[in-house]
């Protein structure tokens, strides 16, 4: 499985710099798949409420209908059916990246595994919902559409009688098809929804709307596509003919014409097969589990900040146990911590400037503790080469260990936000170093989520804890790039190293 992981890793590696050069790190579709679902999603509901005021059910008034708001009303309803059925094929493409992209950079197993769990069946229903959208239009493509699915659905032991009879010609179907096709279209959607705020519902923070240059230019793309290729119906259906020749959403309609060759039941058998597969991902294999924080109320005031900042909820503030002076304290939840370390960042306790006794912060991970991070930049105080000295603090995801090879002394942590601002301010301050280099995933793109950007807002003293003012940020240095971005990295920390030189020479 690993090596799969990395081949795929290098894939999107090599294709999102392609996109970082064109729109930038932040705006990079790839870092923002999921957001980007969210908005297709959006674009799919708002466009399909407007169709929906001028669909009529009916054996002809369908198509009729369809056929109005195509043609004769172009300009809003048609342009409304473009951008219905662009933004769904473009929710499959996101969806299906989205997967890959997950999988590749190992974001789904261990306390991460709800969230790609609840994806599965969400991919299935973005399928049953487009699937039934295309019946609707009736025609020829939803004659082929119809027939195919009832007799495949004919395949599992469900139904009394063959529902594909319902198909013979004409004489045999009714309106009702249609206001049960409409329900299932509505009710699929909806139904979507509730299962794709399920999906996040363990991401505190969630990004479920893309950064505004990119939903604009998105937004702008699909109109423009609608203009220049607007969606258009087929010849009308007609069950006295069998259509000779259908075009094929491919998005959506790839399985069809495996049936030709499939036989419907182990057709069925390898789809769900598949999901399965795909939902047992987490646990192949089964990811080792490090020691979630853990609490010490000697030194907890129940500030909330460590609630305040966890990115995967889970911390939850009850009311205070030990009788001390304090509303609340946090309780660790095991099966949601995912030993990243942001909580210990946060906490108000984490300073190396405490000289009386060891440093106990509040909260803090038993295997990686604020104590042993003071002790590592202490200890940067032994051999350095020529030049400025530069502590470098990045993720363990991050691949900062290479700069050692340009002398640096790297420390690295389970996530950047794990370091607290105060940190900073020791380094600096006690001349432990003569900068330090704080580098973590690319901007967007935390493997803990909000690492990076918590990290970002203290070092801006925007929020709590903040670096203090007295902190000359000319020698700290915020270095965002991907994991394989090591020539990059080694270019940024070689001018941040110049840049201390020409200050130090002045």
């Amino acid at each position: 499985m690993a090596p799969i992981k990395r081949a795929l890793a290098r894939a999107f590696s090599r294709t999102e710099r392609v996109f970082e050069y064109a729109f930038g790190q932040r705006n990079n579709p790839f870092v923002s798949l999921g957001a980007l679902g969210w908005y297709f999603y959006w674009i799919v509901a708002i466009s399909g409420v407007y169709l929906y005021i001028f669909f009529d059910t009916g054996v002809t008034d369908a198509y009729a209908s369809v056929e109005y708001m195509t043609h004769d009303q172009w300009y809003a309803a048609g342009l409304m059916r473009s951008l219905h059925r662009y933004a769904s094929d473009a929710l499959v493409i996101v969806v299906v990246l989205h997967i890959f992209r997950e999988f590749a950079h190992d974001r789904l197993r261990g306390r991460r595994f709800f969230a790609w769990l609840t994806g599965v069946p969400l991919l299935a229903f973005i399928y049953i919902c487009g699937i039934s959208g295309y019946w609707l239009v009736w025609d020829q493509l939803a004659q082929y559409i119809a027939l195919a699915t009832t007799e495949w659905l004919d395949t599992l032991p469900l139904f009394g009688e063959p529902i594909a009879n319902n198909f013979l010609n004409d004489t045999t179907l009714g309106g009702r098809f249609f206001t049960l096709m409409v329900f299932i279209h509505i009710f699929g959607p909806l139904f979507m929804l509730l299962m794709m705020w399920v999906h996040i519902q363990r991401h505190a923070g969630a990004r479920v709307n893309p950064p505004k240059p990119l939903a604009i230019g998105t937004f702008a793309m699909l109109v423009a596509l609608s203009f220049a290729y607007p969606a258009v119906s087929q010849a009308p259906a007609d069950l006295d003919v069998v259509p000779a020749e259908v075009g094929l959403d491919w998005f959506y309609l790839a399985a069809y014409p495996l049936l030709d060759v499939v036989p419907g039941g182990q057709l069925w058998l390898y789809i769900l097969g598949g999901l399965a597969l795909l939902a047992l991902l987490p646990w192949a294999p089964p990811v080792k589990r490090l020691p979630a924080a853990t609490v010490d109320l000697d030194n907890c005031n129940g500030c909330t900040r460590c609630f305040d900042d966890c990115p995967f909820g889970a911390l939850t503030m009850v009311p205070r146990t030990d009788g001390r002076a304090y509303d609340l304290e946090p309780i660790v939840d095991p099966a949601l911590c995912t030993s990243c370390g942001i909580c210990a960042g946060s906490c108000p306790t984490s300073t190396p400037f405490r000289r009386a006794g060891p440093i106990r912060p509040g909260i803090e991970l038993p295997h990686h503790t604020i104590g042993t991070l003071r002790d590592q930049i202490v200890t940067a105080n032994g051999a350095w080469p020529a030049g400025p000295r530069v502590l470098v603090v990045g993720c363990n995801t991050s691949n900062v260990g290479e700069l050692r090879r340009s002398g640096a002394h790297v420390i690295e942590v389970p996530c950047v936000g794990m370091l607290p601002p105060s940190f900073v301010d020791f380094a600096l301050a006690r001349r432990h170093a003569d900068g330090v280099m704080i580098a973590g995933c690319a901007e967007g793109d935390c493997y803990h989520r909000l690492g990076n950007e918590w990290t970002i807002a203290r070092m801006a003293g925007e929020r709590d804890p903040y670096l203090r003012r007295r902190v000359d940020t000319r020698r700290l240095a915020l270095n965002w790039l991907p994991r394989d971005a090591a020539r990059r990295r080694h270019r940024a920390f070689e001018a941040f190293r110049d840049a201390l030189a020409e200050m130090d020479d002045g």
